[in-house]
């Protein structure tokens, strides 16, 4: 029977004095906690199972309580995110929910957050994200971006921008967004990499590429955050491995 295996982690990083990111895999989320190993998770292919990286804004209050929302309402959701429109709906829902918590407290206002993740079905992979964080194929072939960046245009010379055109919250006054959406097979030996910018911004993608080609499994996740904390660590760094197998 084919299963899903997804290997996760996250942590401060060597600069921030916290952690704003958080995670969801299936019913379990991880919000502004620090995991002191790589953590897996077995499950099996069949219901729709999201699994995604929330980045709270930085310079701005409550990233966390942001980034925290987000994928406690996607873990919820979960179960039911079974086509595009549906991903799209709980991506919407989670964007209003970040505007009415800040408007509940204003020590919260303009708090917002990225989302990047993969909604796993038997055969299929539903690709969503809005904002910065990314998701990647990590196929034979070489590594590939699948998400869409919500970045301005980089000047010549510069990999990196903290700037983004869309998040959830954000603002003073409410904003829709427009969630990337993208539906892709899924078979037995793929593996996809769900993270935050605290891994992309200081590690290339052909690094990640390598590293990924090299190590499998806890060792992967554990290689690809030590490639992070060996650039600088300047940002939180949050990861997801998923593999299929049977």
């Amino acid at each position: 029977m084919p299963y899903l295996t997804v290997t996760a982690l996250s942590h401060t990083g060597l600069i921030r004095e916290h952690n704003e990111d958080s995670l969801v895999a299936g019913p379990w989320t991880l919000c502004g906690t620090v995991t002191e190993n790589p953590q897996t998770l077995v499950f099996p292919l069949g219901s729709p199972l999201v699994v995604a990286a929330a980045d709270g804004i930085g310079g701005q209050p409550g990233g966390e309580v942001a980034s925290a929302l987000t994928v406690r309402q996607l873990a919820a959701l979960g179960p039911s995110l079974g086509s595009e429109e549906a991903v799209r709906d709980a991506v919407n829902l989670c964007n209003h929910a970040v505007y009415a918590a800040a408007e509940r407290d204003p020590e919260l206002t303009t708090m917002g957050t990225t989302v990047a993740g993969v909604v796993v079905q038997e055969k299929s992979l539903l690709v969503f994200n809005v904002g910065d964080s990314r998701v990647f194929d990590a196929a034979a072939d070489g590594l590939r971006q699948v998400s869409v960046d919500d970045s301005p245009p980089l000047p010549p010379g510069r990999r990196t921008t903290s700037l983004v055109t869309q998040a959830l919250g954000g603002a003073v006054t409410f904003s829709a967004v427009t969630p990337h959406l993208t539906t892709v097979p899924l078979a037995v030996g793929d593996r996809y990499l769900v993270c935050t910018d605290g891994l992309t911004d200081p590690v290339p993608q052909d690094v990640l590429d390598e590293l990924l080609r090299l190590h499998t499994g806890g060792r992967a996740a554990f290689e690809l955050w030590k490639s992070a904390i060996e650039a600088g660590g300047p940002d939180n760094i949050t990861l997801a491995l998923l593999t299929v197998g049977e």
